[in-house]
């Protein structure tokens, strides 16, 4: 199809920044327009891992803690990083024993996305983790985490009222509550 063609041209691309976590690309194009211009590109060397906790009394757990780029205190859904080539389910476990110490027997994959696919080609996958079994939370140094339990109702209002704002926790409590309003 027509519209499905890349309308970009590369003239050249120049490394900007690199670090272990991500890199900076800047771009020479001729954009869609024919125009010469700029384009600047964040790749992540990890892919996003995101897991709703979800209890036998269908509680949930957050994970508070306090975002250097933003500059504020954030409660997410656990999540972290899986290096390129890594199995994303054994991330996502690993990612929730790291974060809230829970081990689950039962895994679901629910969403795959994009996370901000303008400036970056970050690139996230959520897991629902249930038939859980408690343990002790094994942190990174780099974390300073608050664990809150709290009914799945409760974190979708914290959603709709924009207490939680981080895009991959979003993104996964709706499309949590959308499935499980469609099994009822």
């Amino acid at each position: 199809m027509e519209q499905e063609k890349n309308p970009w041209t590369t003239i050249s691309g120049k490394l900007v920044y690199d670090n272990p976590w991500i890199n900076l690309t800047e771009y020479q194009v001729i954009t869609p327009a024919g125009t010469e211009g700029i384009y600047g590109k964040v790749h992540f060397k990890n892919i996003a891992i995101g897991v709703i906790v979800i209890d036998e009394n269908n509680d949930t757990y957050l994970v508070g803690q306090y975002r250097f780029p933003l500059n504020e205190y954030s409660w997410e859904i656990p999540e972290g990083g899986c290096p390129e080539g890594t199995d994303y389910l054994a991330s996502a476990k690993r990612e929730l024993k790291e974060e809230t110490g829970f081990e689950a027997k039962n895994w679901t994959e629910i969403l795959r996305m994009h996370v901000s696919n303008s400036v970056s080609d970050e690139y996230a996958v959520v897991y629902v983790a249930q038939d859980l079994t408690a343990g002790e939370a094994e942190p990174e140094d780099t974390e300073k985490l608050t664990i809150k339990k709290m009914p799945f109702t409760q974190a979708l209002q914290w959603v709709m009222e924009g207490k939680i704002t981080d895009s991959i926790s979003v993104a996964a409590i709706l499309k949590w509550n959308t499935m499980q309003s469609k099994i009822d």
